[in-house]
Order: C-alpha cells, then structure tokens, then sequence
C-alpha cells in the first residue's frame, strides 16, 4: 500500500489584503498558504548556482507557496516580504540574532506587523495611484512594485553599470519603473525624459513619500535595548542562514 505523507501548512495574512490584485488572482484573498521547509528547500538554500545568480530566495519562496494559480511576478514587494518572514519563521523559529551598529540583538520576528494603509485610496483590483507633485504643476500616476519590476529594475541597472561603473542611477530608475504616466502620458519615453530632465529632486522625495505612504509592506523597524530610536532591521546571511555555514 502506497504511503501518503502529509506536510503542515500555515495560513499568512498578506500586507496588501489581497486589495491590489486581479480578481481572478488567488492573491485576491489577501492570504497565502505556505509549507513548512523540508530537506528539499534547505537544498534549495545550499544551491551555489541560485546564490550566484541572486535569486535564492525567490526560488525558496517559490517552492514554499502551496496556494495554487499564484503568478510570483505579480507579488507585490511588500507581500513578498511577509512571505519571506513567514517562511524563516517556520523554518528556524521567531527569534533571529543579529548584530545592530555593533551589538548583538535578538529580535522576535513574531512582533513585526504590518504598515497600516488607508484602504478609502485604494480602488479594488487596481494597483495605480494619482499624485499631484506638490512643488510644480504636474501629476503623475504611479504603481506599487512587484517581484518583475524589481528584477527590472535590477537588470536595467546592472546594464548600465556594465557601461559606466560609475553611473549610479538607483533612485532614478526606480521612478521610471513607478510612474505610470505624467500629465496624462502613459509614453515611457515621455515619463523617461520627465525623470530624467524635468523631476525636481523635492517633488521626486515627495513622490517616494507617497509610496510609502500607500505601500503595504511589513514594518521593519526594531527597538533595541540602548538605542532611542528604531532603526531598519538588517537581513543577512544569518535570515536563512542561522549558523551562517552554506
């Protein structure tokens, strides 16, 4: 007689709510259900290949996601973050050691929550956002990002690094890769030259200000013991890596 085995699932509340996505989504749900890590995933861990390349996690995530139909492309930033937390969560328990500006903390990743967002802004199934720049007379529309923007964005800056070492255009390409349209344009080259010539550099922090303001992600910020403000929890080696051996 055949064995049949069964792997314990857990149930993760999703940052977005599931408000961002296609109906015809399952991330519609505003949940996701993940596995507990196997041999298999710590194989995955351990792939030189997959480290080489930068894509570990993501392989990780991907084999840890149990809920079916999911499009890992369409994963928001911010969900991905809390899948991420999740899984290290089941897979080597809550606490997490870490050393913050010198001192060995340890942090109950259990108690990190969830930006709280306006959901009155957000229009469900639509992922778009219009803001009116506070220093010009401009409007933009813009996106939050997703697992394929973000390698996007890589690839593009990697590409340009290749040309120029030194051309370091992380927070411009960014911008090109969120905005959505300017002054009604949905052109790329029109919302290309407008970052590139045009955007004043208050009205680009007002954008990413906006953005985060509407982005539902996980919070980050840990208040270690001697420290009186919070500051952005590190992920190292040590997240999947507890003993830090590969």
């Amino acid at each position: 007689m055949e064995q049949k085995f069964k792997l314990p699932t857990e149930t993760v509340d999703l940052p977005s709510k599931g408000l961002f996505y296609p109906e015809s989504s399952p991330l519609s749900s505003g949940v996701i259900e993940m596995k507990y890590m196997t041999a298999k995933e710590e194989d995955i861990l351990t792939n030189q290949n997959y480290i080489q390349k930068g894509i570990v996690v993501d392989k990780l995530l991907q084999s840890l996601i149990v809920t079916e139909g999911v499009d890992y492309n369409i994963l928001l930033s911010g969900d991905k973050n809390a899948i991420m937390i999740a899984a290290r969560i089941l897979a080597y328990g809550k606490y997490y050691v870490v050393d913050i500006k010198g001192k060995q903390t340890t942090v109950d990743l259990t108690e990190l929550n969830n930006n709280v967002i306006d959901e009155s802004l957000v229009t469900k199934g639509q992922n778009e956002f219009s803001f009116k720049l506070p220093h010009t007379d401009n409007t933009v529309t813009f996106k939050l990002l997703n697992h394929k923007d973000e390698k996007g964005i890589e690839r593009e800056i990697a590409g340009l690094q290749k040309i120029n070492k030194d051309n370091i255009t992380f927070s411009t390409t960014r911008l090109k890769h969120l905005i959505t349209s300017i002054n009604g344009s949905t052109d790329n080259k029109d919302i290309r030259e407008f970052v590139d010539n045009y955007l004043l550099a208050k009205d680009a922090r007002a954008i990413r200000e906006e953005y985060n303001r509407v982005n539902p992600d996980v919070d980050l910020t840990v208040y270690p013991d001697g420290f009186q403000e919070g500051v952005d929890l590190p992920i190292t080696v040590a997240f999947f890596w507890p003993d830090s051996r590969l």
